[in-house]
């Protein structure tokens, strides 16, 4: 098939269990350029890059072509080591009274009004300190920030090189301050991770081109994402008023609220690009060398073979199998560095904003929402307004 936007063809993959086999099989790579002997046909990750950044100033871009997504094996793996070991369970658990007490400063504001684009004003606000605080972003710069990142990753795209260099630019500055003056922070940790025993530069030390990259990208995506999944992840609980009423009459469901609606909404909805080293036989399918793979997330978290009768049907309390029981955050090498903090701040959003105000509703009616696409990636809001 071809995806909305592109050219170039490629095999879609939406069964579960195949989705999940294609994300951990070794003769699928994320780096084109690494399948041996080169490959014929076209390039749609290449493709949809290009079409999103042209006519970006190249000095900025790539950092973007960085994206640790791409990687595949060793490259992968040492650049992924030193941010697993900054990215620690400790450090994210102790998050929590951090992200509750957030959370219920902003809800309680905007309540005072009555009436909020809980997108807008609440998701994105929340999720922008939740990362920059860990991140290690100063609370003064935070704004600025937020507003870089929606630039670039939110909305018609009209800002979008603005936001890409004003957040580079910030990027570095913030690596040259904590380089200079350590913090405990991530950033600070994952350049001190990089030295070895004598002060210097160590194997799995990230090049500077690297290491902005690798901030880029936790601020970029533990933004955006999880504030659309949050308002996507509301209006789904809006929209189904009996699970909705379930879970304010039995708040013990939420921990199994949680994933059912990371399954539901899935708001990577496609995975990145995927080609194949040499020939060979998958899920019943003769794939050749070179030739790109694609997996349909959002079909394999609704597959009827894993799901049962109804998987469109939210169900919050659907009992999942081992590990998380959804492909949201992916599977294998490239499993979300961030699924534990998303889970936190989903568990604390859902109590405040609807466990705790029983009256939270829409405010104006479903068919009023307003909704915006993005290539590849279809359709997402624009706002969400509710009555507090």
């Amino acid at each position: 098939m071809v995806l909305p936007g592109l050219t170039t063809p490629a095999r879609l993959v939406t069964r579960y269990a195949d989705v999940k086999a294609a994300l951990a099989e070794p003769r699928l790579i994320r780096d084109r350029s690494k399948v041996p002997g080169g490959a014929g046909g076209g390039d749609p990750q290449a493709e949809l890059v290009e079409a999103a950044f042209e006519g970006f100033p190249a000095e900025y871009a790539k950092y973007v072509a960085g994206h640790l997504a791409l990687f595949d094996g060793e490259d992968h793996a040492r650049r992924r080591a030193p941010l697993t070991r900054a990215f620690t369970a400790r450090r994210v658990a102790a998050l929590r009274s951090f992200v509750e007490r957030t959370a219920e400063e902003l809800i309680r504001g905007l309540a005072e009004k009555g009436e909020a684009d809980l997108l807008g004003e609440f998701a994105y606000p929340l999720t922008t300190v939740v990362i920059c605080e860990l991140v290690g972003v100063d609370e003064a710069d935070r704004g600025r920030v937020c507003d870089w990142i929606r630039d670039f990753a939110y909305g018609d795209g009209s800002r979008m090189a603005d936001g890409l260099v004003g957040i580079v630019d910030y990027v570095k500055e913030l690596i040259a301050r904590r380089r200079a003056e350590p913090t405990d922070d991530l950033i600070s940790a994952l350049i001190e991770g990089g030295r070895d025993s004598k002060g210097g530069d160590g194997d799995e030390a990230f090049t500077e081109d690297e290491l902005v990259s690798v901030v880029f990208l936790l601020i970029s995506t533990g933004i955006t994402p999880p504030a659309l999944f949050l308002a996507h992840a509301l209006l789904a609980l809006f929209d189904h008023p009996d699970q909705l009423a379930q879970l304010r009459a039995e708040p013990e469901l939420l921990g199994r609220a949680v994933p059912e609606l990371l399954r539901y909404v899935t708001l990577v909805r496609i995975g990145a690009s995927m080609y194949a080293t040499e020939d060979f036989e998958f899920a019943g399918t003769a794939l050749r060398k070179g030739e790109p793979v694609t997996v349909a997330l959002l079909a394999a978290n609704h597959d009827p073979r894993e799901y049962g009768e109804a998987p469109e049907r939210l169900d919050i309390t659907r009992e999942f199998g081992r590990g998380d029981g959804h492909l949201a955050f992916g599977h294998g090498a490239h499993y979300c560095l961030g699924a534990a903090l998303g889970r936190l701040v989903a568990s604390v959003v859902f109590d405040q904003v609807l466990i705790r105000r029983p009256a939270a509703a829409l405010a104006v009616r479903r068919d009023e929402l307003e909704f915006g696409h993005w290539p590849a990636d279809g359709f997402h809001l624009l706002r969400l307004p509710v009555r507090l």
